[in-house]
């Protein structure tokens, strides 16, 4: 009963993250899955499984805010599932001992991207407006749905910053769409390890937890991704999924690190995460003065401006 409570917290943290940051859903939660021992296949199933639901929810939700742009969706979405059912289907025929430690590599190397993607650079928003190309869309979806059913989770990772680098439409809308577009993502993959590796080798009940957490925090995201710093979380989820994925490459029977060299490498982690969060507060910080800074000089403009016209 521990553990099912245990999951259900974490699918509610997990889609809290995900609604409000556009990805981390299934890096999180596949994360923990590993962590406790279940294997690479099962635990990617188990995840995309829940996320039929929360991503369906989550959708609804960011639709309710207007935070979608239905033509993404469509263009991305479509070979996200194709690619995600080619993942699962090859995840399914790895050995349980060669794929663990494939998963976190791929989960390790998502988790630094998102956080030194989000601690360095915050979000673009440049080229707003401008429309995004199917020749650019396709190929990416192709890509995150393989990677996001093969370390399961990748998605957003994969989209969600590929898209926002782009700066054609607005960061909400970018998180708004990668959410719903998973849906088709996570129905593929699901498809994918039924076949693979059979319904008896998932635990219907974390299924069900997950899922449950996921669909009590959807909403509440959707609401956030307009209020929370996305600069900020990102870096705080990604050193929780770099130092989880280190510990269990370090406990792995590639690596069998020594206990020493362990607390070695979880304290150098926590000190750059905790650097890491500290530079992304700052910078939002002074991303928030330079953005009052210059309203303040466009409102003193627009008033020389009419005065001068009144005068005129």
């Amino acid at each position: 009963m521990r553990s099912l409570i245990l999951l259900g917290l974490v699918g509610l943290a997990a889609q809290l993250v995900d609604g409000s940051l556009g990805m981390a859903y299934g890096v999180t939660s596949t994360t923990l899955l590993l962590a406790i021992g279940t294997n690479a296949a099962a635990a990617s199933a188990t995840v995309h499984l829940a996320e039929i639901g929360t991503t369906l929810a989550s959708g609804l939700s960011h639709w309710r805010f207007g935070n979608i742009d239905w033509k993404v969706v469509g263009k991305i979405g479509v070979p996200g599932a194709v690619g995600a059912f080619a993942g699962a289907t090859f995840l399914s025929n790895l050995s349980t001992e060669f794929a663990a430690p494939i998963m976190s590599i791929i989960l390790l190397t998502l988790g630094l991207y998102i956080l030194v993607r989000f601690t360095a650079f915050g979000l673009p928003r440049g080229n707003l407006g401008k429309p995004l190309r199917k020749r650019f869309l396709a190929p990416l979806g192709l890509v995150g749905g393989f990677v996001d059913a093969t370390g399961g989770g990748g998605w957003g990772p994969v989209g969600t910053p590929a898209i926002l680098a782009s700066g054609r439409i607005p960061p909400r809308k970018v998180i708004g769409s990668i959410d719903a577009s998973e849906f088709l993502v996570a129905i593929a993959a699901s498809i994918g390890f039924l076949v693979g590796i059979g319904s008896e080798n998932i635990n219907f009940a974390w299924v069900g937890v997950l899922l449950l957490g996921g669909m009590i925090a959807a909403p509440v995201a959707a609401w956030l991704v307009r209020h929370v710093p996305p600069r900020i979380l990102g870096s705080a989820v990604g050193g929780v999924i770099v130092l989880t994925n280190v510990r269990t490459l370090l406990r792995s029977d590639w690596v069998d690190a020594p206990g020493g060299v362990q607390a070695s490498a979880y304290i150098a982690i926590a000190v750059l995460w905790a650097a890491a969060v500290a530079y992304s507060v700052r910078e939002y910080r002074r991303d928030q003065e330079n953005e009052s800074v210059e309203a303040l000089e466009q409102e003193a403009r627009r008033r020389e401006a009419v005065e001068e016209a009144s005068t005129a």
